[in-house]
């Protein structure tokens, strides 16, 4: 599954990558408001979601890191959120890191 989206990168403009990930990256703060989590997709963007505590400064209180290609799989459904923690392809910390409930995101 996830072998599949392993040469995106190489397949697919950085440029069009980058897009794609900062497009998804919004339409989940959008639907999930919020500071509580900050999803990261180095290098192309992070925001964050979800309401609870206020972060401003420091590493948040929760933090999901993944790959582009990891991201954009679990945006538009091609990887499950629990596949990709089993896996080990999301680094996911905190009490609120849970992402399941939010993917894919409906575009």
């Amino acid at each position: 599954m996830i072998g599949q989206l392993s040469g995106l990168s190489a397949s697919v403009p950085r440029a069009t990558v980058a897009t794609a990930v900062r497009f998804t990256l919004q339409l989940l703060e959008a639907r999930a408001p919020g500071q509580a989590v900050e999803v990261r997709v180095p290098p192309f963007g992070a925001v964050q979601i979800l309401p609870g505590t206020t972060h401003r400064r420091g590493t948040p209180p929760a933090v999901v890191e993944m790959s582009a290609e990891v991201w954009l799989a679990l945006a538009v459904g091609i990887l499950p959120w629990s596949t990709a923690i089993s896996r080990g392809l999301v680094a996911a910390s905190g009490n609120r890191a849970d992402l399941g409930e939010l993917l894919p995101l409906r575009i």
